[in-house]
């Protein structure tokens, strides 16, 4: 069986798209963090960011992530760009999935989130120099996490897909023939530019 294949990385690195991939292609269930925790609070993440701070939310994060990770089966998590700042969520990823870093650099971001509206943390008046500085305190700490890094540069949805599936089946993670079905059948809902979830 599977275990949970976590996906980590920067605000707009591609997670929750090549999460909802993965799980079409492997036939399993897919769980956005952010999602479960917007669920839980009733309202955006950004509004609650604005209305109770930032330590308030990284408390729900690391509450939901424990929920997530303490039910049964199989599962693809895309996570929050925030959940490796706390130790104890960076151990519990690292102890209980396998773990892929989708790493993007500051200006690769930049270029897809510009004019997003819905991330807290990047709505200040220079969201370059804000990415840069997310990159360098989060990166080691993505990293210190990853089992496995997947520089995203700028394929397809489908390639990141693909690079994902290749590593997990070389790591013995997937059985090769859950893989040989998807792998080349470009679906035409995976074309396009990466995009990630709120």
């Amino acid at each position: 069986m599977l275990p949970v294949i976590a996906l980590v990385g920067m605000p707009g690195g591609g997670k929750s798209t090549v999460g909802r991939q993965l799980g079409r292609q492997l036939g399993i269930r897919v769980v956005d963090s952010d999602a479960e925790i917007e669920a839980r609070l009733g309202e955006p993440i950004r509004s609650f960011f604005e209305r109770a701070g930032e330590d308030a939310f990284r408390r729900i994060e690391s509450e939901v992530l424990a929920e997530i990770l303490s039910g049964p089966g199989e599962l693809i998590l895309a996570t929050g760009g925030g959940i490796v700042l706390r130790e104890a969520n960076r151990e519990l990823l690292q102890r209980r999935c396998t773990v892929l870093y989708l790493r993007s650099t500051p200006e690769e971001l930049f270029r897809r989130l510009r004019h997003d509206t819905q991330r807290p943390l990047l709505q200040v008046r220079d969201p370059l120099a804000k990415l840069r500085e997310l990159f360098a305190q989060r990166d080691p700490l993505y990293r210190r996490c990853a089992h496995y890094v997947l520089e995203t540069g700028r394929p397809s949805v489908h390639g990141l897909v693909n690079m994902a599936l290749m590593q997990l089946e070389l790591a013995g993670v997937v059985d090769p023939a859950r893989v040989a079905a998807t792998v080349g059948a470009e679906p035409a809902a995976a074309a396009g530019p990466v995009h990630s979830g709120p």
